[in-house]
C-alpha cells in the first residue's frame, strides 16, 4: 500500500523490452522512477474518472451485441462456442473502439486479425524471457524468439501509425474522439517538454492498455461463465436478477450496473478464486519484522493474490465458489483480496473493465443458456495471466422468457 516499496526492479525492468525489442518500456504499469510514473498517471487520470466512463455505455453495449449475434448464430446451428475465444474478440474490439477509435471487427471476421496472435505471443514470450534467463541461448528456441519480436514489433507499429493518424487529425481540426488515444495525446501535450523519449513512452502506453485492456477481462469472463455453468443455483439466481433489472431491454445504462449486484458479487468472487493478474511485487530498501522474524533489508517481497484468495486463513471453504463472501453486508476482506493490487499503483482500468465485464455478462444472462461440454479439463493456464486451460467450451441456447 505504501508508496515507499517501490516496484521490483529485477522482474519490472525484465519487461522493459522482450529478447531486446521494447515491450512495455517505461509505461504505465513498469515505469520504476515515481516521478515519471506519476506524470503519466496524471495523463491517464482523466481518461478514466466516472463521467469518460459513463459515456462508454454505448460502445460497450455495442460491442457486446456483436458477440450476442454471433453467439445467436451459433445457437441456431447448434455447434459449440469456445467462449474464451469469443470473449477475447469481445475485449479486443472494446479496447481498440474505446481507447484508439478503431473497428477491428473481429468477432465478424473470425478473429484472422494479427492483434489477438500478437498479444499471446508477447505474453508467452513474456513468461520465458521473466522466468528463464536462458531461454534466449537455447538455439532450439531461435524460431520463437523471433516470433515475439515481431509480435511486439506489430504492435508498437500499428500504436505508433494510430498516434500519428490522430495527431494529425487533431491539428486539421477534425472531429476526434474523446477516447483515450486522444486523452493521452493531450495531456501529454500540455507537458511542458515532450522529448523523444515521451514519443516513446506514448507507445509504451499503448501497448500497455493493448495487453492490461484485453487480455485479464477476457479471462475473467471466460472464468466467470465456467464456474456460474458448473453451479446452476448461482446461475439461477444471477439470471433473476438480470431480468429484474434489465429485463428485455436492448441496452444497458450506467444506472443499471449500480443495480446488477449479486452479479458484481460473482464477478468479485471470481476474481478470488482465479485472479487473471495473479499477483504483484515490490523491492523492500529496510529492515522489517514479519511475524517475529528480522529480515535485512534489500530483498524483494512476491505478494500472490492467487494464494492469499485460497487460503482458508482469509475465505471459510476456499475452493467453495460462493458470491456471497462478497454481499453488501458481509465483512470486506482487507489485504487479503487483490485483484487489481492496491495502493497509488492499484490498476487504473479496474472500474472501466468491471463495468465492460457486467455489460458483456447481463447481455449473454438475459439471452441464453448454456451449458458446458461434458469431459472438459478446469486447469488454469500460467502464462503470466491465468486463464482456463480447457477454452470453456459450451452449448449454447436462446432463453425462453415466456415461462
Amino acid at each position: 500500500m505504501s508508496p515507499k516499496y517501490p516496484k521490483d526492479k529485477f522482474l519490472y525492468k525484465r519487461l522493459f523490452s522482450l529478447f531486446g525489442q521494447r515491450f512495455l518500456g517505461n509505461g504505465l504499469v513498469t515505469a520504476l522512477d515515481h516521478e515519471q510514473w506519476y506524470k503519466q498517471r496524471r495523463i491517464m487520470d482523466p481518461a478514466f474518472s466516472s463521467l469518460y466512463l459513463r459515456g462508454l455505455m454505448g460502445t460497450f453495449n455495442e460491442t457486446a451485441e456483436k458477440l450476442m449475434s454471433k453467439l445467436s448464430e451459433i445457437a441456431d446451428e447448434k455447434t459449440e462456442a469456445k467462449m474464451l475465444k469469443l470473449v477475447n474478440c469481445v475485449t479486443l474490439d472494446v479496447i481498440t473502439k474505446v481507447a484508439f477509435g478503431v473497428d477491428l471487427e473481429l468477432l465478424k471476421n473470425n478473429n484472422d486479425s494479427l492483434f489477438p496472435k500478437a498479444i499471446e505471443t508477447c505474453l508467452k514470450g513474456m513468461v520465458h524471457y521473466v522466468r528463464d534467463n536462458l531461454f534466449e541461448f537455447n538455439p532450439k528456441n531461435r524460431p520463437f524468439i523471433n516470433e515475439v519480436k515481431e509480435a511486439c514489433h506489430l504492435l508498437r507499429t500499428t500504436g505508433a501509425q494510430w498516434i500519428q493518424e490522430r495527431k494529425t487529425a487533431m491539428q486539421n481540426g477534425d472531429d476526434v474522439p474523446k477516447d483515450i488515444l486522444t486523452q493521452i495525446i493531450k495531456t501529454a501535450g500540455k507537458e511542458e517538454s515532450m522529448t523523444k523519449e515521451d514519443e516513446e513512452l506514448m507507445l509504451d502506453n499503448f501497448v500497455t492498455f493493448f495487453i492490461a485492456g484485453q487480455e485479464t477481462t477476457a479471462n475473467q469472463l471466460a472464468f466467470c461463465i465456467m464456474e456460474l455453468a458448473r453451479h446452476p443455483d448461482i446461475l439461477e439466481k444471477v439470471k433473476k436478477e438480470v431480468d429484474d433489472v434489465i429485463g428485455m431491454k436492448h441496452d444497458i445504462t450506467y444506472d443499471d450496473l449500480g443495480k446488477l449486484i449479486y452479479l458484481t458479487q460473482v464477478l468479485k468472487e471470481t476474481l478470488r478464486i482465479y485472479p487473471t493478474a495473479p499477483g504483484t511485487s515490490r523491492d523492500v530498501h529496510e529492515d522489517l519484522i514479519i511475524d517475529g522474524i528480522r529480515i535485512p533489508g534489500g530483498f524483494t517481497c512476491f505478494l500472490s493474490s492467487y494464494v492469499t484468495g485460497r487460503m482458508d486463513k482469509f475465505f471459510k471453504d476456499p475452493l467453495t465458489f460462493d458470491p456471497d463472501r462478497f454481499h453488501p453486508d458481509a465483512p470486506k476482506p482487507y489485504f487479503c483480496y487483490y485483484p487489481f493490487a492496491l495502493g497509488p499503483r492499484s490498476c487504473l482500468g479496474q472500474n472501466f473493465a468491471q463495468m465492460e465485464a457486467k455489460v458483456v455478462m447481463a447481455k449473454l444472462l438475459q439471452r441464453f443458456d448454456f451449458t458446458l461440454i461434458p469431459g472438459q479439463t478446469f486447469g488454469i493456464l500460467d502464462t503470466a495471466t491465468l486463464r482456463p486451460d480447457g477454452g470453456v467450451v459450451c452449448l449454447v441456447k436462446h432463453r425462453n422468457h415466456t415461462q
